[in-house]
């Protein structure tokens, strides 16, 4: 059975994003020995153009063979004219308000999200999925979700996008791992408790 684990980024008080979900202010925390571990460690996480540009694209995939990604997280990539931001692996964006998809490699999941990702997690082989944003999707598919991942920059924000945009329901992860990096940044994994 292949993971779902949910890569993500947040402040200390556990927010993903402004109230808009913009994160552009967590990018100038991905340097030095952070910058490093991510590139070798996770690659598959970067966007096709940033492995171009670090000298990872072309490489086989390490961990993940397919993405499931929001609608404003894909947004973020359409508006830059980029149709299919993670070329390397599988993609796939949840959305009930896009029907058709403007890239042939991009498939749109608009309905039963809960069953697809359990297709997808039944597949015999491959590599596993990486959930990427953002918080209503995860909200959506926290009982599905295996494994998080959770990059915690040193930043609080007091108010903005949570990590998870559901209703209040107690899900309890096992800490498998924690590893500081030299610019502050906290990265926690956990395994879910089953």
């Amino acid at each position: 059975m292949r993971k779902l684990t949910y890569f993500v980024a947040c402040s200390i008080d556990g927010f993903i994003g402004d109230q808009d979900g913009d994160a552009s202010f967590m990018y100038p925390f991905v340097v030095g020995d952070f910058a490093e571990y991510l590139n070798a460690e996770h690659p598959d996480t970067n966007p096709s153009h940033v492995r171009r540009l670090i000298g990872t694209d072309g490489l086989p995939n390490k961990e993940y063979d397919t993405i499931i990604q929001g609608r404003a997280s894909y947004d973020v990539a359409l508006r830059e004219g980029i149709t299919s931001p993670y070329a390397h692996l599988r993609e796939y964006v949840a959305s009930r308000t896009l029907k058709e998809s403007p890239d042939p490699h991009v498939e749109i999941i608009s309905d039963d999200l809960v069953g697809r990702v359990r297709e997808l997690k039944a597949e015999d082989g491959g590599l596993d999925i990486y959930l990427c944003g953002g918080s209503a999707l995860a909200g959506e598919l926290i009982d599905e979700i295996d494994e998080l991942f959770i990059k915690t920059y040193p930043i609080v924000l007091g108010t903005g996008m949570p990590m998870f945009g559901s209703g209040f329901a107690l899900s309890e992860f096992t800490l498998d791992e924690v590893r500081g990096f030299d610019n502050g940044v906290v990265v926690r994994t956990y395994s879910r408790k089953r």
